[in-house]
């Protein structure tokens, strides 16, 4: 009896022994899990680019028109042709110009012989009124010095009167004598008044003469200036319109006022300019990019930043050019903003419209950098990084600001070297996972 179950204690223990060891074996021999890729945070430097897209504009484009009401004689350029500044592009009919032309050039001639005659009628009224103004002044000493001799005449008269009376009462002198001296006092007396209705006469008259800036004489001259004036007057105007003409006439000749291409002709021999733009001509030796920015890039993308161009389409080739503008909204109101990549175009194959990819090159960032795959979001404003808990080291959702990026590696703000982050944000980590175990 003691001897069975002995026998069964063994092979018991046995059987348990043999579980264990089988346990022992299948926990040494199983895998270990990986760990979740993680990546150090470092100092470093990323020469960032940004991809804009938009299309290319010309240079120059200048849509002529002619205000002239005259026919087309001929037109010298088709659509495509390649012009240069001062290049005939049409020649107007001017025959009716040309005849007002001639007639007004016999105006002209017309109107200054009349200028010419006027100009000399100011200084022969100047030479009148100076003869004038010197007569009366002398009429005036004249009539004065009259006045003063016919009163001096009748002081004498009066004085042989009075002794001649004396004389008569005497009857040392007849009465025939004293009655003739009477009368020649009377006519003294008349001759002092007409040499006074003289000297106010020639006063009067010197009044009205007046000066060389006063008066009648004065006036006169005025007259004649004003004359004078206004027939250089007319004169200036008819030389205008034949300046006018001139002008119309060389505007009957349209040339382009750049070196282009001829990218629209709307005018034909016979027909009237009317309103309308009759050619269009583009500068394309050199051409803009205008590229439909956001607001960030607005900000990331400085003034002189060197851009590469390709045409969807064109292979391999690729122009040049640099950022000369980073415009405000397009449209009031509007998110969109425009950067202006001026671009050398010598073989002119960059056509206005043309659709175009830009690669631009930002300034150099330098700061703490992380695998660009590393965020969570498509803002890449979110990131996990390590966090040590003492038993074991899980994942903490932490948020940055990207700085900068080439693409591969992003310099953010809010970490510091040395911090390890996830360095695929897209594996489906959680907050709080642990970093050794998937």
């Amino acid at each position: 009896m003691f001897a069975s179950r002995l026998t069964v204690i063994v092979l018991t223990a046995a059987v348990l022994a043999s579980g264990c060891n089988r346990q022992a074996q299948r926990t040494r021999t199983a895998p270990s899990p990986n760990p979740i890729p993680t990546a150090v945070a470092k100092q470093t430097t990323v020469h960032a680019t940004s991809i804009i897209s938009g299309f290319i504009a010309p240079f120059q484009n200048v849509a002529i028109t002619s205000a002239l009401s005259e026919p087309t004689d001929r037109v010298l350029v088709n659509e495509g042709d390649r012009v240069r500044t001062g290049q005939v592009l049409a020649v107007l009919d001017t025959a009716d110009l040309r005849a007002q032309l001639a007639q007004a050039q016999a105006t002209v001639v017309s109107d200054e012989r009349t200028a010419t005659s006027n100009d000399a009628k100011v200084e022969q009224t100047r030479y009148t009124a100076t003869l004038n103004i010197g007569t009366g002044n002398n009429q005036v000493t004249s009539a004065q010095a009259a006045l003063a001799q016919a009163k001096q005449n009748l002081a004498n008269d009066q004085l042989n009167l009075t002794r001649d009376k004396q004389l008569v009462s005497q009857g040392y002198l007849a009465q025939q004598t004293l009655d003739q001296q009477q009368t020649t006092v009377t006519n003294d007396q008349a001759a002092i008044r007409n040499a006074e209705a003289n000297v106010q006469t020639s006063l009067t008259n010197q009044s009205v003469n007046g000066s060389a800036s006063t008066g009648l004489q004065a006036a006169n001259v005025a007259a004649a200036e004003a004359d004078a004036s206004a027939s250089h007057a007319v004169t200036d105007q008819a030389r205008a319109q034949v300046q006018q003409l001139q002008t119309s006439i060389a505007k009957a000749t349209i040339v382009s006022p750049i070196d282009g291409v001829v990218v629209n002709r709307n005018l034909n021999p016979g027909e009237y300019p009317g309103s309308r733009t009759i050619f269009t001509v583009q500068q394309l030796n050199q051409v803009y990019a205008e590229l439909n920015a956001s607001g960030a890039d607005t900000f990331a993308i400085p003034q002189g930043a060197p851009v590469t161009l390709s045409v969807p389409g064109s292979g391999t080739k690729s122009y040049g050019g640099d950022v000369v503008a980073v415009l405000g909204q397009v449209t009031p109101g509007s998110t969109n903003f425009t950067i202006k990549v001026l671009v050398s175009n010598p073989d002119e194959r960059l056509q206005a419209g043309l659709p175009v990819t830009a690669t631009v090159k930002l300034p150099a960032v330098s700061g703490v950098g992380i695998p660009t795959a590393a965020f969570l979001d498509d803002t890449h404003t979110t990131v996990l990084v390590a966090s040590d808990q003492l038993v074991d080291v899980v994942a903490k959702t932490t948020h940055v600001q990207e700085l900068g990026s080439d693409g591969t590696t992003s310099i953010v703000s809010g970490l510091t070297a040395g911090q390890k982050v996830v360095a695929n944000g897209q594996l489906g980590v959680i907050e709080g996972q642990s970093l050794a175990q998937q």
